[in-house]
């Protein structure tokens, strides 16, 4: 009942719009600041590998994978969090961009950042499993009808030919 309400209402893509200015901004403003201020994540990747408390699991991915390319992390994380918070403001892809900010805010607990990542990724669930109503108030209103039409052509499109019904 409460997926079909997330999914269907018109007062919950009202809420879920809030939800997504609120993390859209929190994103776009957190990116812009590490985009503009000369982000370098080698000393928190480097203390959270060696933090006792992280799961081990954890740990070796980031030191076998992260620390070893930070100049990629450097430009993915700052640029990652921009787009996705505008995606989340303007509600275009809205499905994707809060996919990757709930990635990102996952990212960031299991580091052992707990504030506000535990909330966004909260309010992330929520979007996505709302689906597409979450950007009925947004760009996502247009770009999913004009990305359905052109795939349901794609489909249509028999040996070269559209069908009669196009």
């Amino acid at each position: 009942m409460m997926v079909k309400w997330l999914r269907e209402s018109r007062v919950s893509s009202i809420i879920l719009t809030i939800f997504r200015l609120y993390l859209g901004y929190t994103f776009l403003t957190h990116g812009w600041e590490k985009i503009s201020g000369g982000f370098d994540a080698s000393g928190f990747l480097q203390g959270v590998v060696k933090n006792p408390g992280i799961e081990i699991w954890w740990a070796s991915f980031l030191g076998g994978v992260a620390v070893p390319n930070v100049e990629l992390f450097n430009v993915l994380v700052p640029w990652g969090e921009f787009l996705v918070g505008l995606g989340l403001i303007l509600g275009c892809l809205t499905t994707a961009a809060t996919f990757f900010g709930v990635v990102m805010n996952f990212s960031f607990l299991f580091s052992g950042v707990a504030n506000p990542n535990a909330l966004m990724a909260l309010l992330g669930i929520f979007i996505l499993v709302a689906g597409t109503n979450a950007g009925k108030i947004g760009l996502d209103r247009w770009v999913l009808t004009n990305i359905r039409h052109i795939m349901n052509k794609k489909t249509n499109d028999v040996g070269g030919k559209v069908s009669a019904e196009h």
